[in-house]
């Protein structure tokens, strides 16, 4: 733990007052930049009919009201579907996603970073190699798959294929190889068993790795529609629902823009609260002992 302790600590750079201002400045610039889009969306939300269309259009509110959001919940009141059906496919999909894929990247993680045996180099090349193609071109692929399978119309066809999503895997593989060999060693000379060593060592120390994983895996299955696999309204997400009231036309823009900032208010919020191990993550992402 020690070993870790120190490897993990920041060394202090030696630079001057003016330089750290003008960098501070560079960043504060970029930030505020990249944040403008999240800032407009929030204004549209509470933008009235008129001042949505516009021109030129306005980035601030100027009689900010919240009748978008009274709308939304009008609309979704007269749905035959009830909103909380939405609500809790979506979150099912969420987290059994979300928590499967974290556990499983690393568990078939650990043997491949601290283990070498016959193949491993070959199943981490496929792993690599997967992370070339994009959604779009196994698409037809996973369908065929999920058909013989059984499980088209059902909420494995999204789950289970995000449990094996290949990016989380090369990323657990690539930090615990920083976890020193002689930790593990150490664990089992007191007699830990492998269980043990991968859940109460292993573990902990790429926390930061896992909540990368959360950050990256949860506004994908968060915004899942269910696509060409989930057929039965009951069984659909509610990013889908939203979409389908936003469909209606100019007259629903209003309600667009207050489901546009709905929609990003649960990923952002997690982002927010984990990003100090992201970015902690990112820094140290590739360095070995």
């Amino acid at each position: 733990m020690k070993m870790i302790a120190i490897f993990r600590t920041p060394k202090k750079l030696n630079r001057s007052f003016t330089v750290s201002f003008m960098l501070f400045a560079l960043l504060a610039f970029f930030g505020a930049f990249m944040a403008l889009p999240l800032v407009y969306a929030v204004n549209n939300a509470f933008k009235p009919l008129d001042e949505l269309f516009i021109f030129p259009p306005r980035f601030f509110v100027k009689n900010p009201t919240i009748e978008n959001f009274l709308d939304l919940i009008s609309l979704m009141g007269n749905s035959w579907v009830p909103l909380s059906r939405y609500i809790a496919n979506t979150l099912l999909i969420t987290i059994v996603g979300t928590v499967g894929h974290i556990l499983l990247a690393s568990a078939a993680a650990y043997p491949l970073a601290k283990y070498r045996f016959l193949g491993s180099k070959t199943l981490f090349s496929i792993v690599v190699l997967a992370l070339m193609f994009s959604p779009h071109v196994t698409a037809t692929p996973n369908y065929l798959i999920m058909s013989w399978l059984g499980w088209v119309n059902t909420h494995a066809s999204i789950i289970i294929p995000a449990l094996a999503f290949p990016l989380g895997l090369f990323l657990m593989k690539q930090f615990m190889e920083q976890i020193p060999d002689a930790l593990i060693e150490a664990a089992k000379i007191d007699g830990a068993n492998e269980y043990r060593i991968y859940w109460t060592i292993v573990m902990p120390n790429v926390k930061p790795a896992w909540l990368t994983l959360m950050i990256l895996q949860f506004p994908m299955l968060w915004g899942s529609d269910g696509g060409s696999f989930i057929y039965s309204e009951n069984l659909k997400t509610l990013n889908f629902a939203l979409g389908q009231i936003t469909a209606g036309g100019i007259a629903r823009a209003g309600v667009g823009a207050a489901v546009a900032l709905l929609l990003m208010i649960v990923p952002i919020s997690m982002f927010i609260i984990s990003q100090s191990s992201v970015i902690e993550t990112m820094a140290t992402s590739g360095m070995k002992d």
